[in-house]
């Protein structure tokens, strides 16, 4: 039987989401983005930490900030250099997303970033615990921010066993945090992030040092590991990808990917090559990359054209562009073409 099955009482439970606050006012981690209620900064830094840890993302967030500080310079400005700022942080949808919302920021809302939870849900890329977390930390509103951290600090400290691979996990463990809620429902939301990503960690969770261990069920019964409950696993898919490093004189082709599978809008090598270029062939290299449910199977064949004429006659019979290693620091590869450039410039 789930918590929330055995009709309990909100008032039981509301000295934890306090416990939580107290524990946040002296613990909590000092992030620039914690110095503001800029709803425009804490767009940015949910999105850009979605996927990558603080300390990993800190940097690029600061930079980021830098060259777009405000909603009306992101708008204005150009998608690739959108991306080259993303750069090393991944899942680059999620640059073209902010751009396009940052547009719609200024298209729909006079420029003003939107205070209603609704209305912030409708932005490009913004999903319900990033529209909690806007509204919550910037205009008092009163909605948990349920990601993975509320799912694991829930489900310990309930024993419940949810599965959190349902489809209505997200609903569930939003009605779970009410019981907890205390007022200041911001604060709640960063001292969750906080507790799960240093203290109650999916793995050796540091239950000695948790402000909530004395109430926590599973911690009590020993339980720690069996929680949170999971049971359905997302299968990989295995995807076999080709390309050809055509250089000549320091100079190689790229071009830019579409915005229908991944790496969109990413700059890759060409990935076909008429035959008798194949001629030119100096080796292949094998390289294996793993994405989100996916992994990958990179072979990039080395291809010198030794030729002016084939090399002008392949370039004009495409739609390649031609860059440098120097040039192609301007420019987003996925990483491991990024890594093949970078070891090539090094010969």
């Amino acid at each position: 039987m789930t918590f929330l099955d055995k009709n309990n009482k909100a008032s039981d439970f509301l000295h934890l989401g306090n416990k939580l606050l107290s524990w946040y006012k002296k613990n909590a981690r000092d992030l620039p983005f914690r110095q503001t209620k800029d709803p425009y900064k804490i767009w940015i830094c949910e999105i850009v930490f979605q996927q990558t840890r603080i300390n990993q993302g800190l940097n690029h967030y600061n930079n980021f900030i830098q060259r777009f500080p405000d909603v009306q310079t992101l708008a204005e400005a150009e998608e690739n250099e959108v991306l080259l700022y993303w750069k090393g942080l991944g899942y680059y949808s999620r640059a073209i997303n902010i751009h396009k919302a940052a547009q719609q920021v200024i298209n729909d809302y006079g420029g003003v970033f939107p205070s209603r939870y609704e209305e912030i849900l409708k932005l490009k890329g913004v999903g319900k615990y990033t529209a909690a977390a806007i509204t919550s930390i910037c205009f008092g509103g009163k909605i948990p921010a349920v990601d993975g951290n509320f799912y694991r600090v829930l489900s310990r400290v309930f024993a419940d066993d949810f599965d959190i691979s349902n489809s209505r996990a997200f609903a569930y463990f939003s009605e779970l945090a009410t019981l907890i809620l205390p007022g200041n429902v911001g604060d709640f939301n960063q001292a969750m992030m906080d507790l799960g990503s240093e203290i109650c960690k999916p793995k050796n969770p540091l239950c000695g040092e948790c402000p909530l261990n004395e109430d926590c069920l599973a911690f009590s019964l020993n339980k720690i590991s069996e929680f949170p409950v999971k049971t359905k696993k997302v299968k990989s898919e295995n995807l076999h990808l080709k390309y050809y490093f055509v250089h000549r004189n320091g100079q190689f082709l790229i071009q830019q990917r579409k915005d229908d599978f991944i790496w969109k809008k990413l700059f890759e090598f060409p990935s076909i090559i008429p035959e008798e270029l194949e001629s030119f062939n100096k080796g292949v290299k094998t390289v294996n990359h793993k994405l989100t449910h996916k992994n990958l199977t990179i072979e990039i064949s080395n291809i010198e054209v030794t030729s002016e004429p084939a090399w002008k006659q392949f370039i004009a019979q495409n739609q390649y562009l031609v860059t440098d290693f120097e040039g192609s620091h301007e420019k987003s590869f996925p990483k491991p073409l990024e890594n093949y450039i970078q070891n090539r410039n090094q010969k």
